[in-house]
């Protein structure tokens, strides 16, 4: 293949994995909004996840997975992680989501970088940082009901501490140099091993087989789709066509997410949540634009 036609692949690639994380807004907030439980949605993901790598990792890519800072980056990015936008994805509509989750991972990243690892930081990426900044505190200033603010409320706090546990680990597999793959099965693996028990045991369910549509779609999206098929395209992106490149297109992630809770799950639009939208896709693609911390933000999106 000529050079154009690999840098055209690439692009694709790209589109491929920014729909997948836009999707999964979409997929994860009809979750929320089924007779699943946020508990159910976790375990359904991560054992589907785990069931899938298990051969990977034993076969092809094994490694020391009881490495104290892989269980660690594992808690942060898979429990912790999980249990917290789940949480939000219940109780706030996906519009939000789009502005908070991927909005939010640039600023904590950069903050994370700065601030515990010491790394220098470009006025760009402060920019950046001042952008998203103004971009929440536009969406949380959006005028509700006293009833549902206070619920919208709280799930907007569960998706901000999301944001914050994925940029956590995100700068923690860049630091301690953990690649794509073991973050990926880590993940699944060790997740699956210590929440398992205690979903089964100690956790409230609604699983049943009348929900059987809501498990295969949650299944087939956050086990295999938002998991492994979008981490291989944003590593295959990013190789083809560069962090920065790929990053400004992560960008249009809050935009894309946004119109299509608008469109598809019927959710109310404001000038509120038109300007969160807006300033923190542009205060994205500055901090994803920046060389000085690209590589943590390559980190931040690599499996959603």
């Amino acid at each position: 293949m000529n050079n154009h036609t690999v840098r055209r692949n690439g692009y694709l690639f790209a589109l491929g994995a920014v729909l997948i994380w836009t999707g999964f807004i979409i997929v994860s907030r009809l979750g929320g909004i089924s007779p699943l439980l946020p508990n159910d949605i976790i375990a359904i993901r991560y054992v589907t996840c785990a069931l899938l790598l298990l051969p990977v990792w034993w076969f092809k890519f094994r490694f020391n997975i009881l490495n104290p800072r892989i269980i660690f980056c594992s808690l942060i990015g898979g429990i912790a992680y999980a249990s917290c936008a789940f949480r939000g994805f219940e109780l706030a509509p996906a519009s939000h989501a789009a502005v908070l989750l991927p909005g939010l991972m640039p600023l904590f990243i950069t903050l994370l970088s700065r601030f515990i690892f010491k790394d220098q930081i470009k006025r760009s990426s402060w920019l950046g940082v001042a952008v998203i900044t103004l971009g929440v505190f536009a969406l949380l200033g959006q005028n509700q009901s006293l009833n549902t603010a206070d619920t919208i409320g709280i799930g907007q706090f569960w998706l901000i501490i999301a944001a914050f546990f994925w940029a956590l680990f995100s700068v923690l597999v860049k630091h301690w140099s953990i690649s794509p793959w073991e973050a990926t099965i880590s993940l699944a693996l060790v997740t699956a091993v210590i929440y398992l028990p205690i979903y089964l045991v100690a956790l409230p369910s609604n699983i049943s087989i009348l929900l059987w549509r809501d498990v295969l779609t949650q299944a087939f999206y956050q086990g295999f789709l938002a998991t492994i098929i979008q981490m291989l395209l944003y590593v295959r992106a990013v190789h083809i066509i560069g962090p920065t490149s790929m990053g400004t297109m992560m960008a249009s992630v809050p935009i894309l997410a946004s119109i299509s809770a608008i469109i598809f799950l019927k959710e109310p639009s404001s000038i509120f949540l038109a300007t969160g939208v807006v300033l923190v896709s542009i205060g994205s693609w500055i901090s994803y634009a920046s060389p000085s911390i690209k590589q943590e933000q390559t980190n931040a999106l690599r499996e959603h």
